[in-house]
């Protein structure tokens, strides 16, 4: 069954390819989604998909790509976003 999640990741995860890596991470997950960087130095994360894949992108998101210093990931299901809903 597909979920959809609302993924924060913390800590030194801009200008690392963090975001680069997360859509990477899709391709090879069969998810879609989207990340963007937020004002206060994360990246926020929509991301849907089966949920055995959506937790191996979480457990990926701990580390995240090298360069990267994680200190927290959060995240809750949520809506899928309008464009990626099926009728």
């Amino acid at each position: 069954m597909q979920k959809t999640y609302k993924v924060k990741v913390l800590g030194k995860v801009q200008g690392v390819g963090f975001r680069f890596e997360s859509y990477q991470q899709f391709v090879d997950l069969n998810l879609v989604g989207k990340a963007e960087n937020t004002p206060d130095g994360g990246v926020e994360i929509v991301v849907t998909g089966e949920e055995e894949n959506l937790n191996r992108f979480l457990e990926w998101a701990k580390q995240g790509p090298v360069g990267a210093r994680v200190s927290g990931v959060e995240h809750k299901e949520t809506e899928a976003p309008a464009e990626e809903k099926k009728s």
